[in-house]
């Protein structure tokens, strides 16, 4: 397929179908280029170095289709290792970060959480982060690598009860006064509704619209061509993929990497 200047969107599998999404919706005549890899999935277990080294194959591999500009969809290494593949990278790179001044702002509380993945939340990078944005709010960082699973694995959709089940657990450890939490792993939006049932009252902020704004400068009409790559290994299958985005409702012809 004949491509002009995609913006191309990754993670470490579905969590960023509904930023690529998004982008191709914002902006129509945009080709777009979405690669779910799988075969490195979770981005959230692996140390700095092991994460700094997969980014850069995923980077090189991308640069193929000569983009505008690319998206890392995933707060892990947003946080973690951006600037540096910034400063390395010959095309414009967008990190996805955890809302934490909208937060605030929007909480009645002062007090508000960021759910992420174990390897974010327990990092001197996201430390350092909140900190320069809390101002005087309180943030709880709160590891949710369980929960991201049940996306990747499609159990979200083949075992909604056990997912709400597993969603009011990880509320219920939250200590009192947080009304507002930030869905800081592009997993976890797809988690929305069972949050809104879990805490009716509990307001949830994903970061993907903020993104979609951040593109503007980097759109470069072609004929709005949605491009999807797929890698795979053991128990993250292109099968399971394809399972669960048709549960879904999404219709991708995948290319296999």
């Amino acid at each position: 397929m004949s491509l002009n200047r995609p913006i191309a969107v990754f993670d470490a599998g579905i969590g960023s179908y509904q930023i690529a999404r998004k982008i191709a919706e914002r902006y129509s005549e945009q080709d777009i280029v979405y690669f779910a890899d799988r075969a490195s999935f979770p981005y959230g277990g692996k140390g700095r170095a092991e994460l700094l080294a997969t980014l850069q194959g995923t980077l090189a591999r991308l640069a193929g289709y000569e983009p505008a500009a690319i998206v890392v969809a995933s707060n892990a290494p947003s946080v973690m290792v951006l600037g540096e593949l910034q400063a390395r990278s010959p095309v414009p790179l967008v990190g996805v970060f955890p809302p934490v001044r909208q937060a605030l702002a929007a909480s009645r509380t002062g007090h508000v959480a960021v759910l992420g993945v174990d390897s974010l939340v327990e990092s001197a990078e996201i430390r350092a982060y909140v900190a320069g944005e809390a101002g005087g709010g309180r943030v709880e960082l709160v590891a949710a690598s369980d929960l991201v699973a049940l996306v990747e694995s499609g159990a979200f959709v083949s075992d909604p009860a056990g997912t709400l089940a597993a969603v009011r657990a990880r509320l219920a450890e939250l200590p009192a006064g947080i009304d507002v939490i930030t869905l800081s792993s592009t997993h976890l939006p797809w988690l929305a509704p069972y949050f809104a049932k879990a805490a009716p009252s509990l307001t949830c902020l994903d970061p993907a619209d903020t993104v979609v704004e951040q593109l503007a400068a980097h759109v470069r009409p072609g004929s709005g061509a949605f491009v999807t790559l797929v890698s795979s290994r053991p128990g993250y299958d292109l099968d399971g993929f394809r399972a669960m985005t048709a549960r879904l409702g999404i219709e991708l012809t995948i290319t296999a990497v």
